[in-house]
């Protein structure tokens, strides 16, 4: 599923949920962000930003840039 901004933007794609953090694959860590140095790790996303599921995307109660700002990388 794809991982959205409120904004719209795309975040990311999920890889699956490791306890309360949504996993991100590892091959779209730089879609989206300019100039993005994030690839060949996994992020994570709390799972409380999630505001809902869309379809087939999950929608984020933050801007895709703030989300961006609050990953954690490992």
């Amino acid at each position: 599923m794809e991982v959205i901004g409120a904004d719209g933007t795309h975040v990311g794609t999920v890889d699956g949920v490791d306890g309360h953090r949504i996993k991100l694959t590892k091959r779209e860590n730089d879609a989206g962000h300019e100039g993005g140095t994030h690839s060949g790790h996994h992020h994570y996303l709390p799972v409380g930003l999630v505001a809902g599921v869309e379809g087939d995307k999950v929608r984020l109660s933050a801007n895709g840039d703030v989300a961006w700002g609050m990953l954690e990388e490992k």
